[in-house]
């Protein structure tokens, strides 16, 4: 089995926009196969021991739109997760079931989570919900059909293997009044 890119959904605020207002299209997916589930406790407290504790997940969204003369509206997204292994005594961390000290901080947006099971640390790096916003104005008055473009990427690590990802969405439809 490999890693893919998989539950890729672009979410609309609403159907019709005036041509003054902001458009919100939320870009969700997931990365699900290989990478995702040998990311767990085992292999993370393996790779600490290994000295391999920090995980770099690189990922892009560009929204397109048009037909044969294709355009990118909205702010392109380029920019990484990462997740750093570490040990630690701190007793607010350890799990009530067993005596756990290697543990995952996860930073989206340099935003760091500690997360308490696998499962959490899996969806806060491997599940995405992106917003991109872009001017109704840049589109111009009609019907426009847009989707996204993804792309994932890592590096090996003693866990799994190095891969790059990239898939398409579907389209959705936008009325600018």
């Amino acid at each position: 089995m490999t890693s893919t890119i998989s539950n890729l959904v672009l979410v609309k605020d609403k159907d019709a926009y005036a041509a003054d207002e902001n458009i919100k299209i939320n870009v969700k997916f997931s990365l699900t196969g290989d990478l995702r589930n040998q990311f767990n406790e085992k292999n993370w407290t393996e790779a600490y021991v290994k000295n391999d504790n920090q995980f770099k997940l690189k990922y892009g969204i560009k929204l397109v739109t048009g037909g044969i003369r294709k355009h990118s509206p909205g702010k392109e997204i380029d920019t990484y997760r990462k997740a750093s292994i570490f040990w630690t005594r701190n007793p607010k961390l350890v799990n009530p079931m067993k005596e756990k000290r290697i543990w995952v901080q996860v930073a989206k947006n340099f935003e760091p989570f500690i997360r308490l099971t696998e499962e959490e640390v899996q969806q806060e790096l491997f599940d995405f919900d992106e917003e991109i916003m872009l001017s109704a104005s840049e589109l111009g008055k009609g019907v426009h059909k847009i989707s996204a473009d993804v792309s994932a990427s890592w590096h090996s690590h003693t866990w799994v293997e190095g891969d790059d990802e990239k898939t398409h969405s579907n389209e959705i439809e936008i009325n600018i009044n």
